[in-house]
């Protein structure tokens, strides 16, 4: 795949897929943003970095993906190459770190224990795919290079120091 055709369809997933369980429905679960700021103290702060960092990460993955792999996320037009470096050199699941930690912060900014609940669920359903579809496809298309890389770099909780594969 071309990098023009990569990006683009990078672009779309994101707007498809981390667009609508990190954005859309916590938006419809908070009645639209209508609820007042959290008023718990450093809720705001927090919630408000959570979102921010979660959102850079996002976006630095899937640059990655259309230029690092020549491919997109999106399991129709995977990667040509297994993406490891930039972040995916501390974390395997950066995506789903990033969505995840954009949901959090958005239930800590309304305290909103629906947008917690909601969390919960979509943290439940993105383990278990990767757990039970992505890391088997990955083994099955890259082989040994996976297997080294799943062995080194954690899938969940970011390694501070960057793998060196």
């Amino acid at each position: 795949m071309r990098a023009t055709s990569a990006i683009a369809g990078s672009v779309i997933f994101l707007a498809v897929a981390p667009g609508v369980v990190a954005g859309l429905l916590p938006w419809l679960l908070t009645d639209r943003y209508r609820l007042p700021w959290s008023r718990l103290l450093g809720f705001v702060p927090v919630g408000w970095l959570l979102v921010v960092a979660g959102t850079a990460i996002l976006l630095h993955a899937f640059a990655r993906f259309a230029l690092e792999g020549l491919g997109t996320p999106a399991p129709v037009a995977p990667t040509e190459r297994l993406v490891v470096g930039g972040i995916y050199r501390h974390v395997r699941n950066p995506m789903y770190v990033a969505v995840l930690s954009i949901v959090l912060g958005q239930a800590l900014l309304f305290s909103s224990w629906t947008v917690a609940a909601y969390l919960v669920i979509a943290a439940a359903a993105m383990i278990s795919f990767v757990r039970l579809y992505e890391e088997p496809t990955l083994a099955r298309r890259y082989g040994d290079e996976y297997e080294a890389y799943r062995r080194a770099v954690p899938g969940w909780l970011p390694r501070l120091t960057p793998w060196r594969g």
